[in-house]
């Protein structure tokens, strides 16, 4: 089943897991600690509020664009109106996916009602799949995110590829396995952000030593 169907068939907590998990696998574009979004999941387990957390989690990662910010996932369109995003001005696209992150976060609903929670996870998987477009040091031959999450994944670069993979499991174990599929779900999300770290971290680097 591709992604935009599962998507399609995903009840309130799944879609909800879903955008929270593509939040949180960007949280090192955020400058975040890895305890950011903890109260977000804790609620959707039914141990916290979601509303409060999202409020602390907001401070916690409050910068420049992390409120206010409409049009989720729009990025700057590529010429051909796929809105596929572009460079920033050094060239390495850090820049687009820094604010793809932020409208992730400000995006977020404050109440999980289900045309709510609905939009913002197709949204998040779309930013996501974007910001790991974006950052992959491998050019990416899809056509495009959409084309991706239709499952027509020929040319994906690996970014991309393992992106989508994690946003397919995550929906699967909430369909599964309901709450108790929170965990898998959160576990991973840890593994994408520490492979998205490390990303930010090469590029970095590589940045330094120009």
């Amino acid at each position: 089943m591709s992604l935009v169907e599962l998507i399609a068939q995903a009840d309130e907590r799944g879609l909800a897991a879903s955008g929270l998990a593509c939040l949180d696998r960007c949280l090192p574009l955020l400058g975040g600690d890895d305890e950011a979004l903890r109260p977000l999941w804790a609620g959707l387990a039914g141990n916290g509020d979601w509303a409060a957390g999202l409020q602390q989690a907001r401070g916690k990662l409050a910068g420049e664009g992390a409120t206010g910010a409409d049009g989720i996932g729009e990025g700057t369109t590529d010429g051909d109106g796929t809105g596929e995003g572009t460079t920033g001005p050094d060239g390495t696209g850090e820049d687009e996916a820094v604010l793809l992150a932020r409208r992730m976060l400000a995006a977020a609903p404050a109440e999980l009602s289900a045309a709510a929670v609905r939009e913002w996870a197709d949204g998040c998987s779309v930013a996501a799949l974007r910001i790991h477009r974006l950052l992959d040091p491998v050019a990416d031959g899809a056509s495009s995110v959409d084309t991706c999450r239709e499952g027509r994944t020929d040319g994906a670069s690996p970014l991309v590829a393992a992106e989508l993979r994690r946003q397919i499991a995550v929906l699967e174990l909430l369909a599964a396995h309901g709450a108790g599929g929170l965990r898998g779900a959160l576990e991973a999300s840890v593994e994408g952000r520490r492979v998205l770290r490390a990303v930010v971290s090469r590029r970095a680097r590589g940045r330094a030593e120009r």
